[in-house]
C-alpha cells in the first residue's frame, strides 16, 4: 500500500506534462496573438525615396493596419546596369508616417532596383525600380567677387584708389 505522500507525488508527476503543455500553449498564444489578429503576411510597398533614403510602407495584408511592433527587414539595391549594389540595410521607423519605414543610409544618384524583405513579425517582400536624381550642390554664401584693379573704389570704402597710369612723355 502506498503512503499519502507517495500518492500525491504520483498525481503531481502525472499532472505535470498536461500542465506544461497548457502553459506553453497559453504563452504561445500570448506572443503570437497580435500577429494572428492581423493575419500572417506583411504587405510591403516601396513608396520611393526621400533624399536618397529608401521609403516603404509596412502594413498587415489582411486588414491594412500599420505594423506597430518592430519590423526586421532588409533593403538591397542593384543599379540599372547591374554593376553596383548597395545593402543590405535595415529598415527603421519613419516617425512622420504611421506605416512608414525608411533607411538611414542613402542610395547614390541613379536608377536602382530595390528589394525589401521582411522576416518579423511576419514575412513580406517588395521590389520596385527607384530613381535617385543627381542633387545640385547647395549654393554657398561665397565671398564677393573682387573688383577689377582698374575699377574705382566704392564710396565710403577704406581701400585706396587704384593707381593711374603715369603720364606719357613727349
Amino acid at each position: 500500500m502506498s503512503t499519502p505522500s507517495t500518492a500525491h507525488a504520483r498525481i503531481r508527476r502525472a499532472a505535470l506534462p498536461p500542465l506544461t503543455a497548457l502553459a506553453l500553449t497559453v504563452l504561445g498564444a500570448a506572443v503570437a496573438g497580435p500577429a494572428l489578429a492581423h493575419g500572417d503576411t506583411l504587405n510591403v510597398v516601396i513608396t520611393g525615396q526621400r533624399a536618397g533614403h529608401v521609403t516603404a510602407d509596412v502594413t498587415w495584408e489582411n486588414d491594412g493596419d500599420a505594423v506597430e511592433e518592430a519590423v526586421a527587414a532588409t533593403v538591397n539595391a542593384v543599379s540599372a546596369d547591374g554593376t553596383r549594389t548597395e545593402g543590405p540595410w535595415k529598415l527603421v521607423r519613419d516617425p512622420g508616417r504611421a506605416a512608414g519605414w525608411t533607411t538611414t543610409e542613402t542610395l547614390p544618384a541613379g536608377t536602382w532596383t530595390v528589394t525589401v524583405e521582411a522576416g518579423f513579425p511576419s514575412l513580406g517582400r517588395a521590389r520596385k525600380e527607384v530613381g535617385v536624381p543627381v542633387a545640385d550642390p547647395a549654393p554657398t554664401a561665397g565671398a564677393p567677387t573682387p573688383a577689377s584693379p582698374s575699377a574705382p573704389a566704392a564710396p565710403g570704402s577704406s581701400a585706396p584708389p587704384a593707381p593711374s597710369a603715369p603720364p606719357a612723355s613727349s
